[in-house]
């Protein structure tokens, strides 16, 4: 009997790690597109010498382009965004990567201690440069998402040619502003929720936040509804990660190991090398759009920065409804707007 109950367990055993290592190695790919002209591809394209994860998505390549630049720092959206974008892929092609060292753009062994902005600027403008000449186009747009419109601003403003217009959702401005919003914001909810536990350990770090050395932790930020109203990111990833096809587990482990690498790195660099102090104008139609209850980054901030900022067009929308997310929060109503600013400036 014990000897049958062992072959039994070593048998488990083994039907767990095939399962696992299926898993780990399970071939990932974006689903298709219908349409004689759609395109849904999904893979490493060499950028700059490093291999970086590229998906392109739509039901015309001759689309005017979308090229997104997520945000984190290192927080890839390929694994979830489809479920956001399928209106928008009736009108553009779009195209999502994983930034060097982020997601799928992560490699063992490889040393990500030097990741600049200024290397992931140089990333966007070779991958723009693909970009158009694989899909025949002369320029893309350029939509940038949280600490993305750090890299997106200063690549707006490197190579304006290479771009139709800058689109900064969750738009980065001066780090220490914005965090100090979002501390009292979070003070202010933690308050109405009389939870003194939650006042307290924030007051604490109201020196080092003016200090530039210390973000308002984004899980009070998160708690209070200042991260996401509408949505649930982080089960969007989890689903994503579980069930999605673009990701596989070996994915999800270069997706946590490329945050660990370059989150902290790229943070700093953004809360000493203000965005304002970096980027004054920009030589395109500029557009700042923001959810009114985001205190990821804030409102106020953008505001100020935007109001300095020098550009021929420029619009700065709020979505009522939403947080940092207002392009997944309110998609119908983003999709609605993207379109109809575009069409005037692509045709």
């Amino acid at each position: 009997m014990r000897k049958r109950s062992i072959k039994i367990f070593r048998r488990a055993m083994l039907s767990i790690l095939l399962l696992v290592i299926i898993a780990l190695i399970f071939p990932t790919w974006t689903p298709g597109i219908k349409g004689e002209n759609s395109i849904s591809t999904l893979g490493q394209v060499e950028i700059n010498g490093v291999g970086h994860e590229v998906m392109i998505r739509g039901v015309d390549r001759n689309n005017p382009i979308l090229l997104y630049v997520h945000g984190g720092p290192g927080c890839s959206e390929i694994p979830y965004v489809r479920k956001y974008q399928q209106e928008l892929e009736q009108h553009f092609t779009i195209v999502h990567y994983d930034q060097r060292g982020s997601g799928k753009s992560y490699h063992f062994m490889e040393d990500y201690s030097d990741v600049t902005s200024d290397v992931l600027v140089d990333d966007l403008l070779a991958l723009t440069d693909y970009v158009t000449a694989e899909l025949g186009q002369r320029k893309v747009t350029l939509v940038g998402h949280s600490f993305g419109t750090y890299i997106g601003t200063k690549s707006a403003a490197k190579a304006p040619e290479k771009f139709v217009a800058y689109i900064g959702i969750g738009q980065v401005a001066d780090t220490v502003q914005s965090e100090l919003d979002s501390l009292e914001y979070t003070i202010a909810q933690a308050r109405q929720a009389n939870s003194t536990a939650d006042v307290e350990s924030l007051e604490r770090l109201r020196v080092p936040i003016e200090r530039g050395e210390q973000y308002t932790p984004r899980k009070l930020v998160r708690k209070y509804g200042g991260a996401a109203r509408l949505i649930d990111d982080n089960r969007d990833y989890m689903l994503g990660f579980l069930l999605g096809t673009e990701y596989n587990a070996l994915d999800v482990i270069r997706y946590s190991m490329g945050v660990q690498a370059t989150q902290e790195i790229l943070l700093k660099e953004g809360s000493t090398n203000h965005l304002p102090d970096i980027v004054d104008q920009l030589e395109i139609p500029t557009f700042f759009v923001m959810g009114k209850y985001d205190y990821m980054t804030s409102v106020d901030a953008a505001r100020d920065y935007f109001d300095e900022l020098g550009a021929p067009e420029k619009d700065f929308v709020v979505f009522e409804e939403s947080a940092h997310y207002p392009q997944f929060e309110e998609k119908e109503r983003f999709a609605a707007w993207l379109i109809g600013v575009l069409k005037v400036l692509n045709f």
